[in-house]
């Protein structure tokens, strides 16, 4: 469920990864960093965006990233690391509300263990860099990385034990790097200063290689500021867990640890600090020792114990795991299946806009080219015969749909009417004489629509040869000469109405004798209805005896 009162620059920025391209999400989830920047440190208003942040998913996208190859994101290291602080900075103070056991059971262990992972290959591409500027900038990322890792850690405080436990956490430990080993010590010190109980918490195996990681960098780095870290981190857990005293008391480490003592100058910190650590180490008794064996005894117990309950947890991880990318795997493909709709939603009107001013585009440029086609006189003609047909269509839909709206309103009239009649027939036979009078009425009705459809079509035949008359007419006038160029008998042809008539029939049936009398090869190329030249004194016949439905010449 989303929150009310959503501030709108998160939906902006919601709205904007949903809608770009995977390569171009870690640089929009950058602007998360303005707006945290932005905001008070404490405020119920920077408690509100994080909630909105988490609501939307771009802490999320945030782990997915970081999970990638640093080559293909762009910005590479630098936006890496800046999405770490992100990320750190949007957990830390978060109230999730409905969806706690999501969130710190899977989404902030996952977020430590990409911090881990993403520490790791920073560490193996500052070991490969060859220049030395290149590696102080690789360093700088580095230190970074760790630095959002420890603000995590320090905000939620149970996620300890996870790093402390990590394989990843242990090979940045077992580094020989100075600088990467002197910046994981010291973020291991800071750790366990927030909480020293989760120390004892890991498995046994884990903690033996931590702390012979520890006592092998205070015995053998020749890096004053690593060892100084080294032995304050054993003077913390021999100061606070007795376990870790014993287990160092029982190994050969306080030997060598005289034998660096007396290489030190005296009056150094570090030389009070190897001091007070070597102090602890020394047994003073021999009962002090025999407890010291069976408390040991009694670690070791508890150590298979442990590690036999986190087996046994460890043999259910996978299908944890499984289940909970079965269900970011759905809830994305739901949120890219709708996102894929509402885009061929918008694709589909955006065509159908398309072909409608396609269509109405090709109309006008049909309706233009008619018009061009059209001689000028008779374009209003064609105009009005336009306005007809379109109100002939109009109207033939129109009666259309209102013959079947009438027809619908009558179904059950006659439905009605055709029971009546069915009852009817089954209860009575009609009489001859009713039949015989039933019958003539059919008759004389039948007679009377043949008549009429008779007259309607002679009528409609009239109103053919008329419109025909009258656009021969046209035709001739528009082709005739003017009275000053007119030369012979060509006026008399327009004296009466079958005069014209008679002459198109004669122009149109020499031309279609010349049509049969050329040669076949003159006829190719030319389209049926290509009109020829005929000779006016072809077309000179004496059309004084002729009458076609006109008046006799005087």
């Amino acid at each position: 469920m989303k929150p009310t009162g959503t501030d709108p620059r998160i939906l902006s920025l919601a709205a904007e990864v949903a809608n770009s391209p995977e390569q171009n999400v870690p640089i929009i989830l950058l602007k998360l960093k303005e707006i945290i920047n932005n905001t008070p440190l404490g405020s119920s208003e920077l408690k509100k965006i994080k909630q909105d942040i988490y609501c939307y998913d771009l802490i999320q996208y945030c782990l997915l990233v970081l999970s990638q190859d640093c080559s293909r994101i762009q910005g590479g290291w630098t936006t890496i690391s800046q999405l770490t602080q992100i990320l750190s900075h949007c957990c830390v103070g978060l109230e999730p509300g409905e969806d706690a056991e999501e969130f710190y059971n899977e989404l902030l262990p996952s977020a430590a263990e990409n911090f881990l992972v993403v520490g790791r290959r920073l560490q193996t591409c500052f070991i490969n860099a060859a220049k030395g500027e290149e590696k102080d900038e690789l360093l700088r990322f580095f230190q970074i990385v760790t630095d959002s890792l420890f603000w995590l850690l320090g905000g939620h405080v149970q996620l300890i034990q996870n790093v402390l436990q990590s394989d990843h956490f242990l090979h940045l430990l077992q580094t020989d790097n100075l600088q990467i080993g002197s910046t994981v010590m010291t973020m291991l010190q800071n750790i366990l200063q927030i909480n020293r109980g989760d120390l004892l918490r890991i498995e046994g195996k884990t903690l033996h290689s931590i702390l012979d990681e520890v006592v092998f960098k205070l015995l053998s780095t020749p890096s004053s500021v690593i060892r100084s870290t080294a032995a304050k981190l054993l003077l913390l857990m021999t100061e606070t867990h007795q376990e870790i005293l014993i287990l160092l008391r029982l190994s050969a480490c306080y030997k060598g640890l005289r034998s660096l003592r007396n290489k030190q100058e005296p009056g150094t910190e570090f030389s009070q600090e190897l001091g007070q650590l070597i102090a602890l180490l020394t047994p003073k008794v021999y009962q002090e020792v025999e407890e010291q064996k069976l408390h040991q005894a009694a670690c070791l117990i508890q150590a298979y114990w442990k590690g036999f309950q986190t087996r046994k947890r460890l043999k259910k991880l996978p299908s944890a795991v499984i289940t909970l990318q079965r269900s970011f795997r759905s809830k994305r493909s739901k949120i890219l299946l709708k996102l894929e709709r509402q885009k061929e939603e918008e694709d589909r009107r955006l065509q159908l806009h398309i072909q409608r001013q396609r269509a109405m585009r090709l109309s006008r440029e049909l309706r233009l080219s008619m018009l061009e086609i059209v001689h000028p006189g008779q374009v209003e003609k064609h105009n009005r015969e336009i306005e007809e047909k379109s109100a002939l269509i109009i109207q033939k839909h129109w009666r259309g749909y209102r013959e079947r709206k009438i027809f619908r309103q009558q179904r059950p009239s006659l439905t009605e009417y055709k029971a009546a009649v069915t009852l009817q027939r089954a209860s009575s036979q009609m009489s001859d004489v009713t039949s015989r009078e039933l019958h003539s009425q059919a008759q004389e009705q039948l007679q009377h629509y043949l008549m009429g459809r008779v007259l309607e079509e002679r009528a409609q035949q009239h109103r053919e040869a008329l419109m025909a008359q009258i656009n021969t007419n046209i035709e001739q006038l528009m082709k005739a000469p003017s009275l000053k160029e007119a030369e012979g008998k060509e006026p008399e042809l327009f004296l009466s109405r079958s005069r014209p008539v008679a002459a198109k029939a004669k122009q149109a049936h020499l031309t279609a004798l010349k049509h049969l009398q050329a040669p076949w090869w003159k006829n190719l190329g030319e389209e049926e209805g290509d009109e020829i030249d005929v000779p006016k004194d072809e077309l000179s016949v004496e059309l004084g005896t002729l009458f076609i439905g006109g008046t006799k010449p005087p």
